[in-house]
Parts: structure tokens; sequence; C-alpha cells
């Protein structure tokens, strides 16, 4: 039986503005990598939609391919034929998770012991779905070039990184929890993010560092960008409250109570003491 009761129409939302987002995360946490935006595409002519877009004219690593949108502002796009193999290919989800994948045969004796621990690894990465896309772009999330990306990838040290996520729970509490693959921690950011649409913090692995560039004191979030608004407008209300970055160290020896009546509302001292 039809409804005869008329509906709403549900409220158009327009993806967040990623020079907007940019702008905000440089100004309340000081960043010094410029965000990444991620999209995935069906097919592999749909890149020629992107502006500015360069090809790899060599073999690369997914890692090389984000740390040219991150650290030199290009707009980068590739399929599974541009990647150095399918340990890169797969957790885009632009190769499948074969049994070679899935034995992991090249990681035992140089990042794991024993065949079954290289095989465990595999099992426990996290991969985008197989069968959906066919290329991929990244682009710095402030140049516009990708419209309403899959993901965008926020570099940080610990203490910028603590803060983003404590504005991601600012509003609608709910605990965060992550794993550590190890080796591939690509799987733990990107690959997380794009097969689960959770919020996704890493570690960034020796190949990040070694190929992507990724610095000593960067960790990796990875996130839908309506997250990363959310985070943002968490982070905005959490400097109004006085707790911004960077974060003021205040003394190891020194009476606490004054500072924690600013951060935490507990009683100041007594007038008059020492």
């Amino acid at each position: 039986m039809t409804d005869p009761t008329p509906h709403p129409a549900p409220p158009e939302t327009t993806p967040p503005d990623g020079a907007v987002l940019t702008e905000a995360l440089f100004r309340l946490l000081r960043l010094k990598t410029t965000p990444v935006a991620m999209k995935l595409f069906p097919h592999e002519a749909d890149l020629q939609s992107v502006p500015r877009l360069r090809r790899p004219t060599g073999i690369h690593t997914a890692d090389q391919i984000v740390g040219q949108a991150a650290r030199l502002g290009q707009t980068v796009g590739i399929t599974a034929a541009d990647l150095v193999g399918p340990q890169c290919s797969a957790v885009l989800g632009l190769s499948p998770r074969d049994e070679a994948f899935e034995q992991g045969t090249p990681f035992v004796g140089v990042w794991f012991a024993t065949p079954a621990d290289a095989a465990a690894h595999q099992r426990a990465m996290h991969c985008a779905p197989h069968g959906r896309y066919a290329a991929m772009a990244v682009s710095p999330l402030n140049a516009g070039r990708l419209p309403d990306p899959d993901i965008a990838l926020v570099y940080a040290n610990p203490a910028q990184m603590i803060l983003l996520i404590n504005g991601l729970q600012w509003a609608g509490y709910r605990r965060l929890e992550w794993g550590a693959v190890g080796e591939s921690a690509c799987a733990d950011s990107w690959g997380r993010a794009l097969a689960t649409g959770e919020p996704s913090l890493a570690l960034p692995c020796f190949p990040e560092r070694r190929y992507g560039g990724v610095p000593d004191d960067e960790l990796l979030l990875a996130l839908r960008p309506a997250q990363l608004a959310q985070a943002i407008a968490g982070v905005e209300r959490l400097a109004a409250n006085g707790l911004r970055y960077p974060i003021p160290p205040y003394g190891v020896q020194m009476d606490v109570r004054a500072g924690m009546a600013r951060s935490y509302g507990a009683a100041p001292p007594p007038a008059g003491s020492a």
C-alpha cells in the first residue's frame, strides 16, 4: 500500500571545501605538510577529467605517489600497472588479494621469521574492496582538483594529532581504536579508511618514510572529509577553551593546581599559598 503522507526530500549535503579545511588545519595546528585528497575511480579514463593531472613515467610505490602530493604539491593519477606490485595496489583495491598476496612469500626472512608469520601479516591488512575501481588519484586537499574525495590524509606530529583526535571526539564522543599491522602500514591508514569508512590512525612504516618522504616525527590520519570537518570544528572549540597547539610545557616541578584549574576545572590554589 502506498503511503499518502508526503515526506520531505532529504537535505542535500555539500562536500566540505578542501581549501577551507586546509586553512583551518594550518591555522589551528600549524601543520608543516599539506593534507592530501585521495579518490578512487571506476575506470582509468575517469582520470582524464582531473585538472593538471600527472601520470608516472616509471614504476613507483603508492607511498611515493602520495608523497608527490603531500611533499611536492602535485596531482597524480595511477593504475595498478604504475605500482611496483600487489602489496601497494591491493591496499587500494586495484588488484586482488590472490593466493600469492595472501602468502606474502617475499617478506619471509626479511620482515617476518616464517611463512606462517608472513601469511598472518597479509591476512591482517585492511584493503579496499577489489573490483570496484581501476584508478586512483591524489592531490593537495586545498587544490580543489579532486571534488568530493573519498578520504583525506593528514600528516601531523603526535601533539598535533592528539588535538585533532580530541576535536573528533568533542561531540558525539566514542572511543577510537586502531591497530598496527607493522610493515605495509598504509593498510592501517588509507587502506582501513577506504575499506571501513572509519577514521584510521597509523604509524608510517619503513617504506613510507624511505620512499614516501614521511619525516620521523609525523603520524598519519586517514578519514572522510566530513569527519575531518567535524574534527576541525571540535579543535576550534578546544582552542576557545584555551587548549591550543603548541601545547606549552608547564614544568615538572611546578604546583599544578593553577594549570589544572584552567584545563580541567580543578580547584585553584588557595590565596597566598607558596
